[in-house]
């Protein structure tokens, strides 16, 4: 396999990135290298949050790469996927030249990340079979070495689709791209799915990372913490590039509490009774009259087609719903994204559709 770093922009190749002082603090117990507080902030009875956390605590990686099975070298934690979609876009594409390839409708933040960054979008539309998306990833890998692409990005279970990418499929299509672009499947809704990460399988697909969160099936969203799982030069490599001081200590600390062995198995029945709860839901949608369509899913969420998808959005925002309005995508102009509440949320929303 070839080295995944040979696809860094050529500036960074040999870029060390900042040198933070909590990253070579020594063994010393009286710290004065950081120009942190000597006197502890009176909000902060313990004295903890005057220091800067690790750049990349040491527990919090351990507890990530135990929860994914893979080595403590192939995670990189982030302030969410957000963070880690940032920092390949900045680390493998060169602005005005590189480009990144998507098949939408998918989630914004890859294109959005790639404009602000100078990167080109290349698009490949995903195909609309009646009953869910489905991205051509044959297709897509012709696309992607005639247009010079060096990110490709894709969704697993897909936002807003909520379809899962066939295992084998996107192994063939990372290896296809070996030597030319580095392949990022974000895996953020994964546990509502019931198939396995492809996480494990950075080990032998260098060009392949996952992207995983804590915000979706760990409840997690305010503490912003997710990760990157891949070959770890590509992992350095990243790490070079990051913000000193990425997660807060008080983040840190929730993701701990998380991640210890009752709240992981209380996540693993909550994505449970999620399953089950949406597709009763789904069951449920499809016989209202004015839903078009309810896309099959995967993820903690269903993708609606209504006749009148206007008047679907004044029912629920009058009835004090808030979901996702879908309409600015060309393909899903009468489509709105519904998040699987609980029973008594979901009773509220049939209701008032209904």
């Amino acid at each position: 396999m070839s080295d995944p770093t040979l696809l860094l922009r050529e500036d960074l190749r040999d870029f060390a990135g900042y040198a933070s002082a909590r990253r070579a603090c020594g063994r010393g117990d009286v710290w004065l290298n950081a120009n942190e507080s000597a006197i502890a902030n009176a909000s902060d009875a313990a004295g903890a949050l005057r220091r800067y956390p690790e750049p990349q605590p040491a527990a919090l990686v351990r507890a990530l790469a135990d929860l994914y099975d893979v080595p403590t070298a192939c995670v990189l934690a982030c302030r969410g996927s957000d963070e880690a979609i940032d920092l390949l876009v900045r680390a493998f594409c060169a602005p005005g030249r590189d480009a990144i390839a998507i098949a939408p409708p998918v989630f914004g933040m890859y294109a959005v990340s790639a404009r602000l960054h100078g990167a080109r979008v290349v698009e490949v539309p995903a195909r609309d079979d009646g009953e869910t998306f489905t991205v051509d990833l044959s297709v897509l890998a012709q696309v992607a070495r005639a247009r010079g692409v060096r990110l490709a990005f894709l969704c697993s279970p897909g936002n807003p689709t909520g379809e899962v990418l066939d295992r084998d499929a996107v192994i063939a299509f990372a290896r296809a791209l070996a030597g030319q672009a580095v392949v990022v499947v974000d895996e953020a809704y994964i546990e509502y799915a019931d198939v396995p990460s492809l996480a494990a399988r950075v080990l032998d697909t260098p060009n392949l990372v996952v992207l995983r969160t804590l915000s979706k099936a760990h409840a997690l969203a305010g503490a912003r913490i997710g990760c990157a799982i891949a070959d770890p030069r590509i992992v350095a490599s990243l790490a070079r590039c990051q913000a000193p001081y990425p997660i807060s200590a008080s983040s840190c600390a929730a993701a701990l509490d998380a991640l210890a062995p009752p709240a992981r198995l209380r996540s693993r029945q909550a994505a449970a009774d999620v399953r089950v709860e949406r597709n009763r839901l789904r069951s449920a949608l499809t016989t209202l009259q004015c839903v078009r369509q309810v896309l099959r899913s995967d993820a903690n969420f269903l993708l609606v087609r209504f006749h009148d998808a206007q008047l679907a959005w004044e029912r629920l925002i009058d009835a004090g719903i808030v979901v996702r309005d879908m309409r600015t995508d060309p393909r899903l102009q009468d489509a709105l994204r519904i998040t699987v509440g609980s029973p008594e949320q979901n009773a509220r929303l049939l209701e008032a559709l209904g």
